[in-house]
């Protein structure tokens, strides 16, 4: 299978493993907002966040390592895999003590306490999991690792509606990450021996000294940039408390399902455009310009459209009781065409092996948000963090942009985000005008619109309706 077929096959598969496992995330997302109320889904959204920062500390950008490396010389998978899980599980142990440390520090209720100690737990079963997903994407078999995901996400829906039957507390949802993560990891690890190698643990101390040299600018970049997303959430929990949290993940959950897209896109790309960095520079320059359109005219509609239903949105998902975070997610909706292109030029930094230059741009836009949000939480609450949220995916996406267009190349960008506009603009009216009607109708309306535009503007070809065949293959 060519490089270009491959991608595509890898895309139309994670979208499909995405689309399902979204439908799943969407309802276990609402049911957990609208049964623990405010306070009870910002505990466990706390909890989530925390341990998500600290978390990538022991992944210290080994997957991502190991993809690019394991990309250029399969032969290397039996190695990288016995190595890193014996780093993994050192990392793992020093993680759980910098979260009793800083759990000691901030004096946080008993019951918080708990909930972080089980998501913690799930997020170094998660760990593990990767080590076998990294493998899977190295060698362009992104269908066991989707099933994965699948499986997960079906894992924790049945297990919410099960604690909601049972009228469980906050804890015990806490739990169902800790069930899952512990499922699928089985599931990995019998899928990768029945499909690869049984994995061995191995400790090559020079093999692994030589893996944390060169993947620590992948951990430096990722744990920035965590920061730079996440810690907004801490921030609001310390200074407005709870209530506050869970409004503004209410809004922020919605994002994070749709992270989903530029995620299919980067995780299908890297393995190859890792290896056109070395072969065939046109074929990088040709999936970087193909990526950006593509991301671009999927992510402007979705914000745009958002932004005008923010209301019907949020009253269907949580009912009445979120209504303040109506505003936080139209503002925060405008991260996602930010963020969408970012992943993309982020992941073609460190293919061309630019990830310190990465790295440079995550502690600006860490620096910044942290500094927004010390400014805006207190006089604004979750609202200031929302535009806090916004301006710095605005400022990594230009700096990322510039910095692009100075190690690969620059194309014009005119034409095409002025036809994108003009096709939001005509999709805007009719939403507007059509307002009343049912949402989903709408939405499925205003869908037919935009692309019905876009054809006509010319920015969808006859070449961009090959590779989308490509994808359903």
């Amino acid at each position: 299978m060519n490089s270009g077929r491959s991608i595509a096959k890898n895309i139309g598969v994670l979208t499909f493993a995405q689309i399902v496992s979204f439908f799943f995330s969407f309802f276990y997302v609402m049911y957990t907002g609208r049964y623990l109320g405010v306070e009870g889904f910002g505990i466990l959204s706390f909890a989530l966040a925390f341990t998500g920062i600290l978390g990538v500390f022991p992944e210290f950008g080994l997957s991502t390592f190991t993809v690019r490396e394991v990309a250029r010389n399969n032969s290397l998978a039996r190695k990288y895999i016995g190595n890193i899980a014996i780093i993994k599980s050192i990392l793992y142990i020093v993680l759980f003590g910098l979260i009793a440390l800083s759990i000691n520090i901030f004096k946080y209720p008993e019951q918080t306490v708990k909930v972080i100690y089980i998501v913690a737990l799930s997020t170094a079963f998660n760990s593990a999991c990767n080590i076998f997903n990294s493998i899977f994407q190295a060698f362009e078999k992104m269908e066991y690792a989707s099933v994965g995901n699948i499986f997960n996400s079906f894992l924790i829906f049945a297990a919410v509606l099960f604690a909601i039957y049972h009228k469980y507390d906050v804890t015990t949802f806490a739990s169902i990450y800790l069930f899952a993560s512990l499922i699928v990891l089985i599931y990995s690890y019998f899928v990768f021996s029945w499909k690869f190698f049984v994995p061995n643990i191995e400790l090559d101390l020079d093999f692994s000294k030589s893996i944390m040299k060169q993947s620590w600018p992948f951990f430096l970049s990722a744990i920035v940039d965590i920061i730079a997303f996440k810690v907004d959430i801490i921030m609001i929990s310390i200074m407005k408390g709870n209530i506050a949290v869970g409004y503004y993940s209410a809004a922020y959950k919605l994002l994070e399902a749709l992270m989903f897209i530029p995620g299919i896109f980067a995780t299908s790309i890297y393995p190859a455009i890792s290896k056109f960095f070395i072969s065939s520079p046109e074929s990088l320059k040709m999936v970087y310009q193909k990526g950006f359109k593509y991301l671009l005219i999927i992510a402007f509609p979705i914000a745009v459209g958002t932004t005008l239903l923010a209301d019907k949105i949020m009253l269907l998902i949580y009912k009445g009781e979120f209504v303040q975070s109506i505003l936080a997610l139209q503002i925060l909706i405008w991260t996602i065409p930010f963020i969408f292109l970012s992943s993309l030029l982020g992941i073609m930094l460190a293919s061309i092996n630019r990830q310190k230059l990465a790295f440079k741009i995550n502690i600006i836009c860490m620096l910044l948000n942290v500094v927004i949000n010390l400014i805006l939480i207190p006089k604004y609450s979750f609202i200031g963090s929302s535009l806090a949220t916004v301006i710095t995916s605005l400022v990594s996406l230009i700096l990322c942009y510039h910095f692009i267009s100075k190690f690969i190349f620059k194309f014009a960008l005119s034409k095409l985000i002025t036809k994108t506009l003009l096709s939001n603009l005509v999709m805007a009216l009719f939403i507007i005008y059509l307002m009343d009607i049912n949402l989903s109708l709408l939405i499925c309306i205003a869908i037919v619109i935009y692309f019905t535009m876009l054809f006509i503007s010319g920015i969808l070809s006859k070449e961009d309706l090959k590779l989308l065949k490509q994808i359903g293959v």
